[in-house]
């Protein structure tokens, strides 16, 4: 291009495409999210365009109704081609009959909100890389329409859930964050009964701050205290105060408010991204493990005070180097002492050893905090008597 020569500014195709989705992006109503993908699919030459969502238990991919969406009935994320999509968030594709049919994986922030999946004739790269962009945008709709509608929620439900439940849902951040330099996945169970359980997780620029809590009891008054915990974990934290400080915080927001015998569990991080610097403090919850070189190789112990809400002193600050590629396992106390069928606790030994055996897979961080949570639920029976949570964070350095 000569000096002064404009570039060509006119409209191809694939512009044409994903312009039809910003254009609309703007006012479109939630249940409308479908048609437009249906819409924009048919003028690519695909049929049977489906969005498939996560239900809350982690089983299956169910179908988002709407004009020009196929139906039909939820897939098993372990036994589907949508599911290998869903949890290796790769494209997947699979010859038909009548064509080929390719899954593409709904990311955003690399959290996993779906699958979109198409059917056309033949595919090539552009195709691909047309339904790659297309997907992204599909993501990013499906995650700000979200806050506007109850039909996400409705999809997403395949059994009854609790008033508890539904507060502790509202309060989590998203499940999964996969970024270059770090990586968050978590599991909270049982998922239409959870009360007590809760973490949150935020990326300040190249610090990562995480906590996770348990707060004592069942039911709505545990899912009130983790409220409160958590409300005032983000209120201290977007405050810019040091670990023990937000400790301090917490501690007095969960006394004022429920008194003297109430408490919460909690564990609080933070990991400088850019050279693996972790340090945290306890205050009187089970001690993460670390993950390094697909093994748990030590338990991150250190000095601990009184569990928020109690008055403790001050936390002493806990601190280490972490390596490329090593994964903190954060969890409550449900998932080693709950029982095996009615008999001896399950114990840390035995997690051990399943964490063990999931990250010999050398499956991503998303799929073994899925497989794991799914393996401590196995193993009870498909049945809990307290909450079981655990976050994974990875530093991939």
């Amino acid at each position: 291009m000569t000096a002064g020569q404009r570039a060509d500014r006119s409209e191809s195709f694939g512009e044409a495409l994903l312009g039809e989705i910003l254009d609309r992006a703007h006012e479109l109503a939630p249940h409308l999210i479908g048609p437009l993908v249906a819409d924009v699919v048919e003028r690519l030459g695909g049929r049977r365009p489906q969005v498939l969502l996560q239900d809350y238990g982690h089983l299956l991919l169910v179908p988002l109704p709407g004009d020009g969406l196929t139906n039909g009935e939820p897939q098993v994320i372990d036994e589907s081609e949508a599911g290998r999509c869903f949890l290796d968030a790769r494209r997947v594709e699979v010859s038909e009959d009548d064509g080929v049919r390719i899954f593409l994986p709904l990311l955003d922030g690399g959290d996993q909100v779906g699958v979109m999946a198409v059917t056309l004739d033949s595919i090539d790269n552009d195709d691909r890389r047309i339904l790659h962009r297309i997907a992204g945008l599909v993501a990013d709709l499906l995650v700000t329409k979200h806050g506007y509608s109850d039909l996400f929620f409705g999809v997403r439900r395949r059994e009854p859930i609790s008033v508890a439940a539904e507060i502790q849902w509202s309060l989590l951040p998203p499940l999964a964050m996969i970024m270059p330099r770090v990586a968050v996945a978590g599991i909270l169970e049982p998922a239409y009964d959870v009360a007590g359980d809760s973490f949150d997780y935020a990326l300040n620029g190249d610090i990562l701050h995480v906590a996770m809590i348990d707060a004592m009891g069942h039911g709505l008054g545990a899912a009130t205290m983790a409220t409160v915990a958590i409300g005032a974990y983000r209120h201290a934290r977007r405050a810019s105060t040091g670990l023990p400080e937000i400790y301090a915080f917490m501690d007095r927001a969960v006394a004022d408010q429920f008194g003297p015998e109430h408490f919460v569990t909690a564990q609080m991080l933070q990991l400088d991204t850019t050279t693996g610097h972790l340090q945290w403090v306890n205050a009187g919850h089970p001690s993460p493990m670390l993950v390094r070189d697909h093994r748990v190789t030590l338990r991150l112990t250190g000095p601990t005070t009184l569990p928020v809400g109690l008055g403790g002193p001050e936390p002493l600050t806990s601190e280490m180097k972490l390596e490329p590629g090593d994964r903190l396992l954060c969890f409550t106390d449900g998932l080693v002492e709950e029982h095996d069928a009615g008999e001896e606790e399950f114990g840390e030994k035995q997690m051990i050893d399943w964490v063990n055996q999931l990250e010999r897979t050398g499956r991503g961080i998303r799929a073994v905090a899925r497989s794991l949570s799914h393996t401590l639920k196995r193993a009870r029976g498909g049945h809990t008597t307290d909450d079981a949570t655990l976050l994974l964070v990875e530093w991939r350095g």
